[in-house]
């Protein structure tokens, strides 16, 4: 089986509903994903838009998520522990957990990339995306990602 992640608020390449971005509930989207490769110790996951004006714009960063995780409820709770286990780093809004699409204008596509990793790394919470990176160098067993797109009505 690959490693895969999914959601059942969109599917791949389609729109991102409006109740998961600045102009619905801002929530995050369930997500779910099989396939994990053996030897993981922990998974990680950021959702970033590489279309953003000013370069690529982070929504979300998550890492030490236990291997045998299946997902992330919708309306995963902006706290800093994961309930279940797992921490959640700063976004580019500057706050711990999920901030939506909120593109200024145009349609712009929203990457949620999910790493398999051999260890649980030594990040705190509130750990931004180039520090998670920095801390994934030489640990990525693995990775995937589903992309949705968004535009402002």
């Amino acid at each position: 089986m690959s490693f895969k992640i999914t959601s059942t608020a969109f599917k791949e390449g389609e729109s991102i509903p409006g109740r998961y971005t600045c102009d619905g509930r801002n929530v995050s989207p369930p997500l779910a994903w099989m396939g994990v490769p053996p030897g993981a110790r922990s998974l990680a996951l950021i959702a970033d838009d590489p279309d953003a004006p000013g370069g690529t714009w982070v929504h979300w960063v998550v890492y030490n998520l236990p291997a045998g995780a299946a997902g992330l409820p919708e309306a995963t709770s902006p706290d800093a522990e994961v309930e279940g286990g797992g921490r959640q780093g700063r976004n580019d809004f500057r706050r711990i957990g999920y901030g939506g699409p909120c593109p200024p204008s145009g349609t712009h596509r929203y990457f949620f990339k999910l790493y398999a990793l051999d260890s649980a790394l030594d990040l705190k919470p509130g750990a931004t995306k180039a520090e998670l990176l920095e801390a994934m160098q030489g640990h990525v067993l693995a990775e995937t990602q589903i992309v949705g797109k968004y535009k402002r009505s």
